[in-house]
């Protein structure tokens, strides 16, 4: 190709491609070219150099090209929790500590927040994360800015909210959502329960026909506990997934967080049900809860994600981290080391978590015609050297620091460790401001 014939790009992101396609191609000394929002090319460096003229390059000798990663279930804006009533178990730390505290929230608390742990997850590799928390505008206002991608919700429940009041404004609230929000780049709106044991039958079934309204995921925190299931089997007569399928509500748009008390039977049927688990080690090992069946859902056919829980249970939203236990735990469980694979563990936090939100066409692999969500880092440090399997060395060494650069969505908004799009010094001052106030 001549230079007259060459291509415009905007962007060109060279180094060691890890596409995570669908032939699991890696390419040394590749690149990655992007036009707009798009990829538009992915190979060897020298050809699509020759190929494409590009107004930026970001280039690393030792640098490693991935997708970003996938947070399929946080509560981003608890970051302003983080700390604040840890070494409890579940039930008393979300009804003696969490709820009270969250009772005094307001929605410029909340948009700061998530602002804080966006800066977090930019900082650590992920470019989409799927979050429910409340005053959820202000969630995805502090989303669009940031120039994350994300899948915001609004947690309803059978009391008043500090958010919207009743629960029967509730309902419009999230129409309120939809509507603000349709169609956006970067922000998709689901519903959510909060759960089978704070959410009435009723409103179990009127958030599910919303959803299916809308086309939209229903995220419901689901078998978390050994009291939660204790709770409402008492109350329904039935465990929480088998209360969800009594109501008719287990489908392929349900995104269930946790999953860690479950049956045989009942993996067997959230399998056939095609729903999407939520794994999130950290927040349980904390909590006490237990180890969800990871290996036997993975077995079962069911599409699991990864994903770090909010700050006040974890207490971080790195997701690089969150791979390295959620590997090693299911290994100890087990007394298997064969189980929970790099390559898997792998796949949960990047392809598999864009197939969990409905998003594998857009997201979680770097080919022709996808978004062009995607992460730099850098493998010249002591802790990633010698490199002999990538895969191995991203699970159990890599450290959300090694990230050097971030893009989403066309746009870069990390560039050696800076980020681009927001004022990062600014948050970290105002979120000690609200913290003094609590």
């Amino acid at each position: 190709m001549s230079t007259q014939e060459k291509t415009a790009a905007d962007l060109l992101v060279c180094g060691t491609i890890l596409t995570l396609d669908d032939k699991n191609r890696i390419i040394e000394n590749g690149a990655v070219a992007v036009k707009d929002d798009t990829i538009v090319a992915v190979g060897p460096a020298a050809e699509l150099e020759k190929d494409f003229t590009v107004k930026e390059e970001l280039s690393l000798e030792y640098g490693l090209v991935m997708p970003g990663l996938v947070n399929v279930h946080t509560h981003a804006a608890m970051s302003c929790l983080r700390g604040i009533a840890d070494d409890l178990p579940l039930m008393t730390w979300l009804n003696e500590h969490i709820f009270p505290v969250e009772a005094k929230l307001s929605g410029e608390i909340v948009y700061q927040a998530t602002l804080l742990s966006i800066l977090e997850m930019i900082r650590s590799g992920t470019t989409s994360f799927c979050d429910m928390y409340l005053f959820a505008m202000d969630v995805a206002r502090a989303t669009a800015e940031s120039g994350m991608r994300g899948w915001i919700s609004e947690p309803l429940y059978d009391f008043p909210s500090p958010n919207y009041g009743d629960p029967t404004a509730g309902f419009d609230y999230v129409d309120e959502l939809f509507h603000r929000y349709k169609d956006h780049p970067l922000i998709t709106i689901a519903t959510a329960p909060h759960s089978t044991y704070t959410c009435s039958p009723d409103l179990l079934v009127k958030l599910k026909e919303q959803a299916d309204l809308h086309h939209a995921l229903y995220h419901i925190h689901l078998s978390e506990t050994l009291d939660e299931v204790k709770t409402v089997t008492e109350r329904f007569g039935c465990t929480p997934v088998k209360h969800l399928e009594d109501l008719g509500l287990l489908d392929s748009r349900v995104v269930a967080a946790h999953c860690v008390v479950l049956t045989e039977d009942e993996i067997d049927l959230l399998a056939r049900r095609e729903v999407k688990v939520a794994h999130c080690p950290e927040s349980n090992m904390k909590l006490a809860s237990g180890v969800a069946p990871v290996p036997v859902m993975l077995a079962a056919g069911i599409d699991v994600g990864l994903g770090t829980d909010g700050s006040a249970s974890n207490n971080d939203v790195d997701l690089l981290s969150e791979m390295d236990t959620a590997a090693k735990l299911h290994k100890v469980h087990t007394l298997d080391p064969t189980v929970m694979t790099a390559e898997q563990t792998l796949a949960m936090a990047t392809r598999g978590g864009a197939r969990l939100l409905g998003a594998e066409d857009r997201i979680g692999s770097l080919a022709s015609g996808k978004k062009a969500d995607l992460i730099v880092l850098d493998l010249n440090q002591p802790h990633l050297t010698p490199l002999y399997h990538i895969p191995s060395h991203l699970v159990y060494a890599a450290r959300g620091a090694d990230v050097v650069h971030s893009v989403i969505n066309g746009k870069v908004v990390m560039k050696d460790r800076k980020i681009t799009t927001l004022d990062e010094e600014a948050v970290l001052s105002k979120m000690r401001e609200i913290a003094a106030g609590f």
